[in-house]
């Protein structure tokens, strides 16, 4: 009896030193706390004694706060994560009451994260909130975590016009289409002289009609370009160098024209009417408008800006229609209705990325900063801001970004289609320069050739039947005109 009532007191103290060295594992196991610390509004103050607890206020916006499963997650949980690791601290998180980032009320009071700060129910707030001046003299900002702007959100299928009556010329600048035409004209002509020139294309000018006329000549190039054989064709070997240049030169044009008209196609860059504030203002079939109380609708605001304040006035006496609550209320009435969004770029880049049918316009203003928001006599500052740019050094940032910022789209909204300029073609137009020169060459060796025989058989210098035979090709009409008129005088 006494040797069983011993066993079981063994027993059931094994048991409860293992229950105890269990806990204790899990109390120190760095995933546990982790977990602990990542909890939708709990406490983790009593699971991390001897850490100090910070409570941290943030706003649910994609991809920077989210809830899943009961749990917060996006990029400013993970940074909230690494600073913790690195300064040592743990934190409770707590969505912000109103819904609001921070601006003064109309009684003077400060709403939103800014707010809470101030009436110290959070530490700190760690969310896209901006940094501006006049929040800067309530609270105190870190380092900024992330760099954006002022853009406009629009939606493709409102902003896309229909295509120009010449919008088969976009594909190639204005000055590309200059050095074409020169191209053509200059090469028709080469062909002309050299057709003349050369005693191989034209053995006999008096007797014989010269095929390769100026306007012959411009037809046979323009056939070139369509990709059609036409005639006259070349017989002399200066001739045929100049074609064939010419005919690599239209082949690799075509090539370059054919790929960047299918890009321009493919593309909605070019056929947004939207470019610029400025462009925004001056039409009138979108609204627009922002988030009611955040940093950007007090930049138009306060901007000397003429477009800007425009933009202002507009917001303003339209306040309770064009102004939106949230950010994803702004997305979804981009998405369902006439309307731009004016916000921060790097959230519209986020949006575009995940919603093919959206794009940003290109123009982006007010360069600006995401900071972590604290009290002005609070410790934490300098220390968050040294872990700031510790993570931007170790290049962790731009992994957040990158995770968070992954695009589902097939391509991405912010690639830009260009006009083809003539420097991508420079080498083009130089090897056609040179066949140029290597036909004329050509030709001008074929015909001191001719002269140089025809001087031995009529006992004259070579320089003077050269350039009796030149003169003679190249005044061949009117040779023609008097020869023919002389032999309609005798045949009368």
């Amino acid at each position: 009896m006494d040797k069983g009532l011993h066993f079981m007191f063994c027993v059931i103290t094994t048991m409860l030193l293992l229950r105890e060295s269990s806990q204790t594992g899990e109390k120190n196991d760095p995933k546990m706390l982790a977990a602990s610390k990542s909890g939708f509004g709990t406490d983790s103050r009593g699971r991390d004694e001897g850490l100090p607890t910070l409570t941290v206020t943030t706003i649910l916006e994609d991809p920077y706060v989210m809830v899943r499963s009961a749990e917060l997650e996006g990029y400013c949980i993970d940074l909230l994560k690494a600073l913790a690791a690195m300064l040592h601290f743990s934190y409770k998180v707590k969505v912000v009451g109103d819904g609001q980032y921070g601006a003064i009320s109309s009684n003077g009071n400060w709403t939103g994260m800014i707010g809470e700060i101030l009436r110290q129910e959070a530490d700190i707030a760690v969310a896209p909130l901006t940094v501006t001046s006049a929040r800067e003299e309530v609270v105190s900002f870190t380092t900024p975590f992330l760099q954006t702007g002022i853009g406009i959100l629009l939606r493709k299928d409102t902003v896309s016009q229909e295509m120009s009556f010449f919008h088969f010329l976009a594909p190639f600048s204005k000055e590309t289409w200059t050095g074409l035409l020169f191209a053509y004209v200059l090469t028709c002509f080469c062909l002309f002289l050299v057709a003349r020139l050369s005693p191989c294309e034209w053995n006999e000018p008096k007797n014989e009609e010269n095929h390769f006329t100026f306007l012959n000549s411009l037809w046979f190039g323009a056939g070139a370009l369509a990709l059609q054989g036409v005639t006259p064709r070349p017989k002399a070997l200066s001739v045929r160098v100049i074609a064939a240049v010419w005919w690599l030169f239209t082949i690799a044009l075509l090539a370059a024209y054919i790929a960047n008209f299918t890009a321009l196609l493919s593309s909605g860059s070019e056929q947004l009417p939207i470019q610029t504030f400025e462009d925004l203002v001056k039409q009138r079939k979108l609204e627009f408008g922002t988030l009611d109380g955040s940093s950007t609708f007090y930049f138009f605001k306060n901007s000397k800006n003429p477009i800007h304040q425009m933009i202002y006035e507009y917001m303003d006496k339209r306040r309770d229609h064009v102004l939106v609550k949230t950010y994803q209320e702004a997305v979804q009435r981009v998405m369902e209705s006439n309307y731009a969004f004016i916000g921060e770029s790097i959230s519209q880049d986020l949006a575009a990325a995940r919603h093919c049918n959206l794009i940003r316009a290109p123009e982006v203003i007010g360069a600006r900063g995401f900071g972590i928001a604290t009290t002005q006599a609070s410790l934490w500052t300098k220390k968050l801001s040294i872990a700031v740019l510790k993570l931007r050094e170790s290049g962790d940032l731009d992994h957040l970004r990158n995770k968070w910022w992954e695009t589902s789209c097939l391509h991405k909204s912010r690639d830009r289609w260009s006009p083809l300029q003539p420097q991508a073609l420079g080498g083009l137009f130089l090897t056609l320069a040179i066949g140029l020169a290597l036909g004329v060459i050509a030709a001008v060796v074929e015909l001191s050739n001719k002269s140089r025989h025809a001087a031995g058989h009529v006992k004259k210098s070579c320089c003077s039947v050269f350039t009796e035979e030149m003169c003679t090709r190249l005044r061949i009409k009117e040779n023609t005109r008097q020869s023919q008129e002389t032999s309609g005088r005798a045949n009368a």
